[in-house]
């Protein structure tokens, strides 16, 4: 398949470096030789879709309560780097679009994961979608993924022939592999940590590539790729690369 997936891919950049979901993830990611990495989108109160992965402010930035409650404007006055270390205190939560041109810029893949606040799974497909149309065109190193059925039959009825991922919970929907079908699903990713063999062979066996989060143990990551796990999502790409690439 023309679908050009990386053995790694990093999380929200390259989280273990950096604060997730930000352009200096994005750019540690890059540095440390990622191909493509992955973020989440949600939007604004008034529908500018930004990297973002909670629903609510309070554990990655120095705002609180809902990320829907917020304008964009109000949101730029907040800074989301020294909850994770004061080195990066005062960086701000960036937009998708500012995220896609540091992508171009790195020549980078990426798997935009639509993360909707709750009710707003079409508006955020359809605002994600509609910008990525006007500045992307790369389409075999662009995945869309999500827990969100709702989100990913909005994306099929307004990018048809962009690759789309269902995500799966750890304990997956019993009707998976028909959700897969009827969403067109490309790639199948899956927890990682719980996943079992038969599972993944279970995956496979509908001639899907299986995508595993979030691997951050070198040794499991090692196990996923002998199961026949296609790509990893992890926080820490430098330390599972070596792993997985240098270890013989």
């Amino acid at each position: 398949m023309p679908l050009k997936l990386p053995t790694i891919i990093g999380n929200r950049g390259a989280a273990a470096y950096a604060p997730e979901n930000t352009i200096e993830s994005i750019h540690t990611a890059a540095d440390m030789g990622c191909k493509w990495v992955e973020f989440d989108v949600k939007l604004t109160k008034d529908s500018v879709p930004i990297l973002f992965h909670d629903d609510l402010l309070d554990r990655t930035t120095n705002g609180h309560g809902p990320v829907a409650d917020m304008k964009f404007s109000d949101l730029r006055d907040l800074e989301c780097g020294s909850w994770f270390s004061d080195g990066f205190g005062g960086i701000k939560i960036p937009t998708l679009e500012e995220a896609v041109e540091v992508i171009l810029e790195r020549d980078l893949g990426m798997n935009v994961e639509l993360k909707p606040c709750p009710g707003r799974e079409v508006e955020t497909a359809e605002a994600a979608l509609d910008l990525l149309s006007q500045i992307w065109d790369d389409r075999d190193r662009l995945l869309i993924s999500s827990f969100s059925h709702v989100s990913l039959e909005t994306a099929m009825d307004m990018a048809g022939d962009w690759y789309r991922s269902l995500l799966l919970e750890s304990e997956p929907a019993e009707n998976w592999a028909e959700l897969a079908d009827y969403l067109n699903a490309t790639t199948i990713n899956i927890d990682g940590r719980t996943a079992s063999r038969e599972f993944i062979e279970e995956i496979m066996d509908t001639e899907r590539p299986v995508l595993a989060y979030t691997i951050n143990d070198p040794q499991l990551a090692r196990t996923l790729r002998a199961w026949g796990v296609d790509a990893m999502f992890t926080d820490d790409p430098d330390t599972v690369n070596d792993t997985l690439f240098k270890a013989h």
